[in-house]
């Protein structure tokens, strides 16, 4: 009887350190790739927007076909740098436009054709920056 006790928690204990040696070679098998995180802070400011003008079409004067304005500080013409307009419609929308700047950052030119933009049904411009 005490030999089957004993034998019993020598398999047992036998049983529990190949449990714990398997768990360790699975654990220690995984690698992990290098990588940084962080927090900061950083301020941000706004963009003015000044000389807003609708182009309406020569053939259907209550269609707007772009917008033009003048932004600052500048934005990038190139790079990270973008310009969006959201028109706020009276019906529907709002619908975004993609806005292209000059080379020097500050006049922006929004075509609004796609899908037509209408002065009927416009009831606000949101400017949408970054660099």
């Amino acid at each position: 009887m005490q030999n089957r006790k004993t034998m019993a928690v020598i398999v047992g204990v036998a049983a529990a350190v190949a449990i714990g040696v398997s768990a360790y070679a699975f654990t220690a098998s995984n690698t992990v790739p290098a990588s940084t995180a962080g927090a900061g802070a950083g301020a941000v400011s706004g963009y003015t927007v000044t000389n807003l003008h609708y182009a309406l079409d020569a053939t259907t004067p209550a269609n707007i076909d772009s917008l033009t304005f003048t932004i600052s500080p500048a934005v990038p013409s190139t790079g990270s740098g973008k310009v969006i307009i959201s028109a706020a419609l009276s019906t529907g929308g709002p619908t975004n436009y993609t806005c292209l700047t000059d080379t020097g950052g500050t006049n922006v030119t929004c075509a609004t054709m796609t899908p037509q933009l209408t002065a009927a049904l416009v009831t606000g411009i949101t400017v949408v920056a970054a660099q």
